[in-house]
């Protein structure tokens, strides 16, 4: 019976469970070192762009690219969680803007202030945005995007309105302020020991404590959890109020590192961040992302960012390059997504 065919498809059974216990294999050992691969491919990009131009992989320009990614890849996490429970986050390039500026303009006003008193500012100022989006979304049942999307205008308004349309120039910073995105400490940029610190804590929260596991339960199936005692809508008030904090002390730290606080900061900066995501394995269908995989997709956007000029690419096509990558990242993940949803399916049947 076992050799029996199947219709007019003729493949024994025996045959067919072997084929599928295959498919089950590579689906499952792509799911486990997805991010092996994107090391791979970063490590392979990294000695190509070095053979084109050998002051690619020197200490000065690894240092100012690990320096220019440390802002972008802090945002991920936050975003990362925010897409994990099926979300998404389009003001945070407004919440930037609106606490870079309102910090810069207090250390103008108030030269003596101390540093981190302006990053505790800026970070409380996007943590009540990241609280107010979170009532819109888990309180009032606001869809993400569009709950977003307006509060987007609404702090870029905002920013604009309380500077009165005027920037916030490097002379009007004190030293000490703008130290805090440009000092080193052992030789290595404020901005990169920050990041560093940020996804420590991350990893801990993610991986050792029960609301950690509670944000990819309310991902991975929101009636689930709710059924099981977790609170959706608690949960969903948490992750903006993060992502809301880490935009507002991004802010502070962008207009120090740039020494400038416009009302246009940051503009469209969010789509940079959503890719850094997206190219790292996090599933916009919620429930699926890693540490690591985002932490290599913000690294791959730097490189991108810093080995197409070094390698005399036009503007035009940089932008065509990235959106590529960020297609084939976006096809890849559904491509794993399949095959799990496949062996899921199959161990159901069995």
């Amino acid at each position: 019976m076992e050799s029996r065919d199947l219709g007019s498809i003729g493949i024994p059974i025996r045959k067919r469970d072997q084929v599928e216990k295959q498919k089950r294999t590579i689906s499952s050992y792509i799911v486990q070192f997805r991010e092996l691969g994107l090391l791979f491919f970063i490590l392979l990009l990294a000695a190509v762009v070095q053979l084109r131009n050998p002051s690619f992989l020197t200490w000065e320009n690894i240092n100012d690219m690990m320096t220019n990614t440390a802002i972008l890849s802090v945002l991920a996490v936050g975003m990362m969680l925010v897409i994990i429970t099926r979300g998404i986050d389009l003001s945070i390039g407004a919440t930037l803007a609106l606490s870079g500026m309102v910090s810069a303009m207090v250390v103008s006003y108030y030269p003596g202030i101390h540093p981190l008193l302006a990053l505790l500012l800026g970070t409380g100022i996007g943590f009540v945005c990241g609280v107010g989006l979170g009532f819109l979304v888990a309180r009032m049942g606001i869809l993400p995007i569009i709950a977003t999307l307006g509060m987007m205008n609404v702090f870029r308004g905002f920013t604009y309105l309380i500077s009165d349309g005027k920037w916030v120039s490097a002379h009007q910073m004190p030293a000490q302020f703008k130290q805090l995105g440009t000092g080193t400490l052992f030789g290595i940029n404020h901005l990169i020991w920050i990041a560093i610190f940020i996804y420590l804590i991350a990893y801990y929260f993610m991986s050792h404590t029960r609301t950690g596991r509670q944000i990819y339960a309310v991902g991975s199936n929101p009636e689930a959890a709710r059924i099981s005692g977790i609170r959706p809508d608690r949960i969903l008030w948490l992750v903006y109020a993060i992502m809301g904090g880490l935009s507002g002390m991004a802010g502070v730290l962008w207009v120090s590192k740039f020494a400038s606080a416009q009302g246009d900061t940051a503009s469209g900066y969010e789509l940079s961040v959503i890719a850094a995501c997206v190219v790292g394995g996090v599933s916009i269908a919620g429930g699926v992302g890693k540490l690591s995989g985002v932490l290599l997709g913000a690294i791959l956007l730097g490189i991108i960012n810093n080995a197409l000029p070094l390698i005399n690419v036009s503007a035009f096509w940089q932008m065509g390059i990235q959106g590529s990558i960020i297609l084939a990242a976006v096809l890849m993940n559904a491509i794993v997504k399949r095959g799990v949803d496949r062996n899921h399916l199959m161990r159901r049947k069995v």
